[in-house]
């Protein structure tokens, strides 16, 4: 498993090949489209991310010492960036996410092209995860 700065330098290397921000929604779209099916049966209030405009679900799983999540949002850009989200820190320590600076979320421009409500709920998602 390469490690969180790579895998942060790897999403940067993805989206500084899109040409234009229209192309970056729609890598982060696609991005969402990976992730696994959530069950429905688990998509409970207590599992809700707080601060969130749209709805994001967030399952933590514990194995090894390592936390593994699953998500789901009801927004596809939503759903593309807790996806990135996951890719970043699932499988990893709690340290390891608790420490982990984010650095590439401002490399990749999220955080001057997403509307104020977006961004916010884009940080809800990253307390949500690191509080877990």
């Amino acid at each position: 498993m390469p490690s969180l700065e790579e895998t942060q330098e790897e999403i940067v290397k993805e989206f500084s090949e899109c040409s234009d921000w229209e192309e970056r929604y729609g890598l982060l779209i696609e991005i969402g489209d990976t992730l696994p099916s959530f069950p429905e049966g688990k998509k409970s209030e207590d599992l809700l991310v707080p601060g969130c405009q749209s709805r994001v679900w967030v399952l933590p799983e514990e194995r090894e010492g390592k936390l593994f999540f699953s998500a789901d949002s009801d927004s596809a850009i939503t759903k593309g960036m807790i996806a990135l989200l996951l890719r970043v820190f699932s499988g990893r320590t709690r340290d390891e996410i608790r420490s982990a600076s984010l650095d590439f979320l401002k490399e990749i421009g999220l955080d001057k092209h997403l509307s104020m409500s977006r961004r916010n709920g884009l940080y809800s998602m990253v307390n949500r995860i690191k509080s877990l």
